[in-house]
């Protein structure tokens, strides 16, 4: 299996028999929403999709994984959603297979969507890999295989000792619980799961990585075991162990 990683999304691409690209969290429609708390933007839906059809060229894929939260608004779409989703899907699907994993935003998003392009909210494999938004619980037959999630919205931050900080969107890798998880090792081999989470496209969407580890809020983030668990860049670059990041925080 090969893993390359797209500083420009951020994305992701998986290649074994398919080449997979793979986008979490594009959060269409949230200028709306930001709108109704008092802070107006002007739409960057087209910008963003320029910027996913750019990232499309760069990876040359089979096909196009979105991990959930396509649009944002919950629990209905908003006038901007219903205007600007069925344009966007279609300029996509117009270039390349798509596959979406719904995520908590995505209610509704069906309508928009063809039936083979709709998959579980609960996960599924795809060549080899597991799929999911992460919101929820992942399917039995995700066990003993990488599960690639969304959800989470990771940003690195580091301090240094004047109070100056790198904010970056990084991936997490994370070693799972399994048992706690619900998930059985992969039959005959024996292979446990791992978590792979993958920054938002988004970008004005970031959450730090501390803040995920110290008050989890899905399934797959309260059963990482920490001592297991890896930082890295959007570009692929190998930052270091959680332990590593928590001792620079406490300095």
């Amino acid at each position: 299996m090969k893993i390359e990683f797209l500083r420009d999304g951020p994305a992701l691409v998986i290649e074994r028999d398919l080449r997979l690209l793979i986008v979490a969290d594009m959060h269409f429609g949230i200028e709306a929403d930001l709108a109704m708390h008092g802070l107006y933007f002007r739409s960057r839906s087209a910008g963003r999709l320029e910027r996913l059809q750019r990232t499309i060229d760069q990876a040359d894929p089979d096909e196009l994984i979105l991990l959930g939260d396509v649009k944002h608004s919950i629990p209905t779409l908003t006038r901007q959603e219903y205007d600007e989703m069925p344009k966007i899907l279609e300029a996509l699907r117009g270039r390349i297979p798509i596959r979406v994993f719904p995520g908590n935003h995505d209610i509704g998003i069906e309508r928009f969507l063809e039936d083979r392009e709709l998959m579980p909210k609960e996960g599924a494999i795809l060549d080899g890999v597991g799929y999911l938004h992460g919101h929820m619980y992942p399917a039995p037959a995700l066990g003993g295989h990488l599960i690639v999630v969304g959800h989470h919205h990771p940003l690195l931050s580091i301090r240094d000792e004047v109070g100056c900080a790198l904010q970056a969107p990084a991936y997490i890798r994370a070693g799972l619980d399994t048992k706690k998880l619900g998930l059985k090792p992969a039959p005959g081999t024996g292979a446990v799961s791992r978590a792979l989470f993958v920054p938002a496209f988004n970008e004005i969407s970031g959450y730090d990585i501390l803040q995920i580890v110290k008050n989890p809020f899905s399934p797959i983030s309260r059963c990482m075991v920490h001592e297991e668990t890896e930082i890295i860049l959007a570009d692929g670059t190998y930052i270091g162990s959680l332990k590593s990041i928590q001792i620079n925080e406490d300095a």
